[in-house]
């Protein structure tokens, strides 16, 4: 992927038939392309456009966001992975979104995609009762289905910021 994209990303509509671990799997799957087509055809510095004062989120850091939680709760969560965050810092716990020049969708993209590469693996070991070995901070434990239906509804809630941020940098809708 490049900054520029031309291409459309491939994003296939969840089964209506379809069991309940396909339909999840499905769904998150749909909507991780959701927000990839959020960011297509636009330059770093559009990506990097925030959605209006005082908010500074933008798709840039959506796409660096949505890392951070498939990070967080398949490897830490799931797994119980001692993996260390990817962009936020003990001095900005919301650096994935504060984005600034020099941040690219180029390098973006490739952790995001790696991270969701990571989810896959970790999952397909896992029944959806199986809970994860790790926690949050609250100490309760998760299983898959929980952790599936919530990153359905993370990236459903991050993509309707997307819609408006895209409708605001260049008057694209639509999904």
């Amino acid at each position: 992927m490049t900054t520029e994209q031309t291409e459309t990303v491939p994003r296939v509509s969840p089964s209506t038939t379809s069991g309940e671990r396909e339909a999840l799997e499905q769904w998150l799957d749909f909507h991780r392309a959701t927000l990839a087509r959020k960011c297509e055809g636009l330059d770093d510095a559009r990506l990097r456009t925030p959605s209006a004062p005082p908010s500074d989120l933008n798709l840039l850091g959506l796409v660096r966001h949505m890392a951070e939680v498939e990070r967080g709760w398949f490897r830490h969560v799931l797994a119980g992975e001692e993996a260390p965050w990817l962009y936020s810092t003990e001095e900005d716990l919301d650096r994935d979104i504060h984005t600034v020049e020099g941040d690219t969708y180029e390098e973006a993209y490739a952790t995001w995609q790696a991270e969701i590469a990571h989810a896959r693996a970790l999952a397909a070991t896992r029944d959806l009762d199986d809970l994860g070995t790790g926690e949050k901070r609250s100490g309760k434990k998760f299983n898959l289905r929980w952790i599936y239906l919530h990153m359905i509804e993370e990236y459903a809630r991050h993509n309707g910021h997307a819609d408006l941020i895209r409708e605001r940098i260049d008057g694209a809708t639509g999904d």
